[in-house]
């Protein structure tokens, strides 16, 4: 199915399973390579996908996503400008509110609620495009102030580095549809009290919602951004019931069809998984998808198979 767009999110460990996974990505066909940003728990995004820069030619490159939380606006501009400049122009620019308290209180920074970190998020991003863009900045926010700011080198090798907004709350969404060329969503659901993982729910209802609010945002605006889903499970069965069946525990509220028929779960054989991609295309425009790096295998066996649609 040539209009399915699968990028990979990638988690490094050690240098010669990293930069194997980027070239697997790039020769396997897939679109991009992702990392995301969670300091003290995962590498350090921006030098990791400028060492996958050095070994590929073709992927995008990009965060997903830059907690807007722990990142103020010039140091951002730098940090793509710079992986723009050594990938040679793949770069994307992911970036969500941030919801995992500990990446605030381990530096001694009080937890901000729901809306201010959205208000950071958006402050971050105009602040970042217009620095991006060659702008001189001066700004004074809620969450910023600038003086003078300017990006004078590097500069971005792309006109316009991709800006990719992901997140769970209507918000956070409105404004991906109206100023992100790309809008992510996961399927996740309350955060627990963990402050970290999520409840999901992949259910047609939620699905439906999460969809009116990004279309009827973007459309008030003329803008159509693509939407790209976070792929949470995948299972290669000839018993798809089944498979779904075992994760409903898991997923309150989902019946078995909501699972077989979700976006955030590909559940079948592997014809019956690209005919659903084809449903999710007709039925909701959906054509871009991220993975974790565990299931390339699977998914590299999928995309194979598939014919133009």
């Amino acid at each position: 199915m040539s209009s399915v767009h699968v990028s990979v999110q990638g988690f490094p460990t050690d240098r010669a399973s990293w930069l194997a996974l980027a070239r697997e990505v790039e020769v396997a066909g897939f679109d991009g390579l992702y990392v995301a940003d969670h300091p003290g728990t995962v590498a350090a995004p921006f030098v990791a996908l400028a060492a996958a820069a050095a070994v590929t030619d073709r992927i995008r490159l990009g965060t997903c996503v830059a907690n807007a939380g722990m990142w103020e606006p010039v140091a951002l501009a730098n940090e793509i400008a710079t992986l723009d400049l050594v990938s040679a122009g793949r770069a994307v620019l992911g970036v969500g509110a941030g919801h995992t308290p500990a990446e605030w209180t381990s530096t001694g920074r009080p937890f901000p609620s729901p809306g201010e970190r959205v208000d950071r998020m958006i402050e971050l991003v105009e602040a970042t495009r217009a620095l991006l863009a060659g702008a001189t900045v001066s700004s004074e926010g809620s969450q910023f102030t600038l003086d003078d700011a300017a990006l004078a080198n590097p500069r971005p090798v792309q006109d316009l580095v991709p800006l990719l907004i992901g997140g769970n709350g209507a918000r956070v969404l409105r404004y991906g549809a109206q100023h992100a060329e790309r809008v992510g969503i996961t399927g996740l659901a309350r955060t627990l009290a963990d402050g970290h993982r999520h409840e999901v729910d992949w259910s047609e209802s939620a699905l439906a919602q999460i969809l009116e609010i990004v279309i009827s945002a973007a459309d008030a605006v003329d803008q159509s951004p693509q939407i790209e889903v976070l792929v949470q499970h995948i299972e290669i069965t000839d018993d798809a019931k089944a498979a779904a069946a075992r994760l409903l525990p898991h997923v309150p509220g989902a019946s078995v069809d909501d699972l077989i028929n979700s976006p955030f779960v590909w559940i079948g054989t592997i014809g019956q998984i690209n005919e659903r991609l084809r449903a999710h295309q007709h039925n909701w425009g959906i054509e871009h998808y991220m993975i974790r790096e565990r299931t390339i295998s699977e998914v590299s066996r999928i995309l194979a198979s598939t014919t133009p649609g």
